[in-house]
């Protein structure tokens, strides 16, 4: 087959859509002309916000990829519509953030009306959130639209903390994801905490008689099950970096590394030879003079999450109020 101009288009047209990220009608600056203050009322909103919530950065950025990874990038999340809300679905379980999304909603609204959409809305605050744990700053394409589908069901294949490293590539390949964005977009857990929940099978049941997971660092697992004795108090937060639980940095992967991991999921990144090799990249490993710059490879990565399957056009719609479809 000759390759032409538009042969290439549709090649890239199909393979885009078949690993689930679009390219299309996306651009930094959407808002520049329709409501140029748009980025700077979603940052507003977001800093006063975390004034009175140190845990806001991880909120929000936890927000905007549980939005993505059901539906695409598209605030189905964020509709209430009873007891079938995706909102509701187990995979889904401790998201919150909701209330900064409508406060700034409200505010875009007023100064702009039916202009911003809920789901760039979610990208934006994302952004300001990790700026706000020093990490990188970035630029947001916008011009995403609204779902008009929100379904616990959907939510099934959400990813799991008890994954193995194996499901979850899969499950990340299926959004046009890499191992070395699963190993980017997982070291997000760098800021925020994370439930006794999520630790006990690791912690009580991950192997025989009631023992747990190997790959911990022997000095941290007396610290973790301090934290979450069994039969404790499930909902007891536990910080996911045990050194930098608020700074947005590289510390996360040292810590998989050497074991102290809290999650079962970023522990297994270690565990396979495609991730290990990534992780180790980034901690100096495999080149310390020459390695790859986290900080600009992860915003690669959370840029790319961000375009997964996006409604653009009349494909969607902008919710006057963002729980609820028009």
């Amino acid at each position: 087959m000759v390759w032409t101009k538009t042969n290439s288009s549709l090649a890239l047209s199909l393979v885009t859509v078949f690993l689930g990220v679009s390219l299309a009608d996306l651009k930094v600056g959407f808002y520049s002309s329709t409501c140029p203050q748009a980025e700077s009322i979603v940052r507003r909103v977001v800093f006063g916000a975390a004034l009175s919530d140190p845990n806001l950065p991880a909120i929000l950025l936890r927000l905007h990829f549980h939005d993505c990874f059901v539906e695409g990038c598209d605030g189905s999340i964020l509709v209430d519509n009873g007891a079938i809300s995706e909102k509701n679905a187990f995979g889904h379980e401790g998201v919150r953030g909701f209330e900064i999304v409508e406060t700034a909603k409200a505010e875009l609204e007023a100064a702009c009306p039916g202009v911003v959409s809920c789901s760039d809305i979610v990208a934006l605050a994302a952004r300001d959130a990790i700026s706000l744990a020093n990490g990188p700053a970035y630029e947001v394409p916008t011009g995403r639209r609204d779902g008009r589908v929100s379904n616990m069901s959907l939510a099934k294949d959400m990813p799991d903390v008890s994954d193995s490293i194996e499901i979850l590539k899969a499950k990340f390949m299926q959004k046009g994801l890499n191992a070395k964005e699963l190993v980017l977009l997982s070291a997000a857990h760098t800021i925020g905490t994370t439930a006794c929940f999520f630790m006990t099978k690791r912690l009580y049941e991950f192997l025989p008689g009631g023992q747990p997971d190997p790959t911990i660092n022997p000095v941290f697992l007396p610290e973790l099950t301090t934290r979450c004795p069994q039969n404790g108090d499930i909902n007891t937060r536990v910080p996911m970096d045990r050194f930098s639980e608020r700074i947005f940095d590289k510390q996360i992967l040292q810590n998989i590394k050497d074991g102290f991991a809290v999650l079962q999921t970023d522990a297994g990144l270690y565990e396979d030879a495609m991730t290990r090799r990534v992780v180790d990249s980034y901690i100096g490993l495999l080149n310390p003079l020459l390695g790859p710059s986290f900080e600009s490879d992860f915003v690669k990565a959370i840029v790319k999450m961000g375009k997964i399957h996006v409604k653009t056009g009349s494909k969607g719609e902008v919710r006057r109020v963002c729980s609820a479809f028009n």
